[in-house]
């Protein structure tokens, strides 16, 4: 490695690239595609979850009050 080579690791902040509109003048290194960025997420776990994690909590709490 050259010293001039900065070393890039997961936690530094580098700003994201912008949404791809020339897929082929930037065919070696694109960026994402308007399709993944604006994709509309109807089927996520989230509404779920806000449902079946108070279920849990509580059941947990009923459970290790009873048979402590």
């Amino acid at each position: 490695m050259e010293p001039n080579e900065t070393k890039l690791s997961e936690g530094q902040n580098l700003p994201h690239k912008p949404i791809e509109t020339n897929y082929a003048k930037h065919q070696e290194d694109p960026g994402p595609s308007p399709q993944a960025v604006n994709e509309y997420d109807k089927n996520g776990a989230g509404p779920i979850l806000k449902w079946i994690i108070p279920i849990l909590v509580i059941a947990l709490l009923i459970y290790w009050l009873i048979f402590r």
